[in-house]
């Protein structure tokens, strides 16, 4: 017999776990490292984005690297607290936060990153293998043969959460549906530019 949730407790569990992973995902690493290297403001720099890929426009491939690990392991470190503390529930509510959090974060006037690492963290934190395998081979395959990092992050995340829900993470697939969408939304930009030819090449 199913039990009804008592909202007047639960909420307050609810609020913190998604409070909880909007901070952490708001930590906007692309321009913290690239400040500290005495780097001009990566969001003047490139596209003004503040994830690795811009990042790696610098020319600095150790920030880069750092920014993606960063942007990864914020919403990896985000799951994995609220799963020990209370759960998956609060941990895929921690999950919407973080991804959340690093789109828009409170810091940097809700101007923040498309999620691609971040979704990527996720998948890991919530030991999500297959579709962790899976968006990192398709966005490698794509990203090699078109050589375009948008177009490979649009790819691998259209494919995720149909593959979550074949394999019977049903919760995690609906999240991710999500995720996805948000995503796409903040590639907006970048699919005008593919369909118009403009849009910049890896190593370009």
């Amino acid at each position: 017999m199913l039990h009804p949730i008592n909202w007047s407790l639960a909420l307050p569990y609810y609020a913190i776990g998604l409070a909880f992973g909007y901070l952490l995902g708001s930590i906007p690493f692309g321009v913290i490292l690239t400040r500290l290297a005495g780097i001009a403001d990566i969001r003047s720099v490139g596209s003004g984005n503040i994830g690795a890929t811009n990042v790696l426009r610098t020319g600095n491939k150790a920030l880069a690297a750092a920014t993606l690990a960063g942007d990864m392991l914020k919403g990896t470190l985000a799951v994995v607290v609220m799963d020990a503390l209370w759960g998956r529930d609060l941990a895929i509510l921690a999950a919407l936060g973080a991804f959340l959090g690093h789109l828009f974060p409170v810091w940097l006037r809700f101007q923040g990153g498309k999620g691609v690492a971040t979704y990527i963290g996720l998948l890991l934190g919530l030991t999500l293998w297959i579709g962790t395998l899976a968006f990192c081979s398709l966005w490698a395959v794509v990203a090699v043969v078109g050589r375009y990092s948008s177009l490979a992050a649009l790819a691998a995340s259209a494919a995720t959460p149909p593959l979550l829900w074949l394999n019977g993470d049903r919760q995690e697939a609906q999240l991710f549906a999500l995720l996805s969408l948000l995503l796409w939304l903040k590639h907006v930009p970048n699919i005008r530019r593919l369909i118009s030819g403009r849009e910049g090449r890896i190593g370009h």
